[in-house]
């Protein structure tokens, strides 16, 4: 495979450090981070894009842990080129860009959408907060944890794009992290509106919307 091996493939701290900047400041301009509970949520998010642009752009600890059985599995891949670092790509056998390859387009779908419910969510949680009311609308008619849900789905956009042995690790911790950050809220909320929540508990689906619509209509 012909991967622009001329170009420098890693040790380039610059280009990680500028995408760290602008993805986590991307996160944060969705997210708004407030309380507590969002500061520990947004981040363990923000962790997880240090350890895989170090690895993307930095030092390619993956590919070097396991380089000799991916060379002796795939001899024809120079695996210290950067587009080797696409695995599913090379390890399904794309031939062409590996940038244009189905893991990487399917990688911008759940990206996108990740960060799109966290922004929906965001909007519909800071009006509800400042009106001392549920968050009951819009995104939230469909599912209790829209920001949560937000997160995985991006982190797991990126486990497909680029997969590195410290996020994999990282990102089950990280999931049942937000879950149970998320159970805490809940305490909360049932303590604050008490009946009303255990409604919404019950209309609305933590996590995956109900398939045929929302249960609850809309405020």
């Amino acid at each position: 495979m012909d991967h622009a091996q001329d170009v420098p493939a890693y040790g380039l701290w610059g280009l990680a450090i500028l995408n760290i900047v602008i993805f986590v400041g991307f996160a944060f301009s969705f997210f708004k981070p407030q309380t507590t509970t969002d500061w520990r949520s947004f981040g363990a998010f923000s962790s997880f894009l240090v350890a895989l642009f170090v690895e993307m752009y930095g030092f390619p600890l993956t590919i070097y842990l396991f380089s000799g059985w991916l060379q002796s599995r795939y001899p024809e891949v120079n695996w210290f080129s950067h587009d080797a670092g696409h695995l599913l790509e090379e390890l399904f056998g794309w031939k062409a860009n590996p940038h244009f390859g189905p893991f990487h387009i399917l990688s911008f779908v759940f990206i996108g959408g990740g960060f799109m419910l966290i922004s929906a969510g965001w909007k519909v949680l800071y009006e509800a907060q400042r009106r001392h009311r549920l968050a009951v609308s819009g995104v939230y008619a469909w599912i209790r944890h829209p920001q949560y849900a937000g997160f995985v789905l991006v982190m797991f956009g990126f486990l497909l794009q680029w997969p590195t042995l410290l996020t994999l690790a990282m990102f089950p911790v990280l999931t049942f992290m937000y879950l149970r950050l998320a159970r805490i809220e809940e305490r909360n909320a049932l303590a604050e509106f008490g009946d009303a929540y255990r409604r919404y508990m019950l209309d609305v689906p933590g996590y995956i919307p109900r398939i045929g619509g929302p249960k609850r209509k809309q405020a």
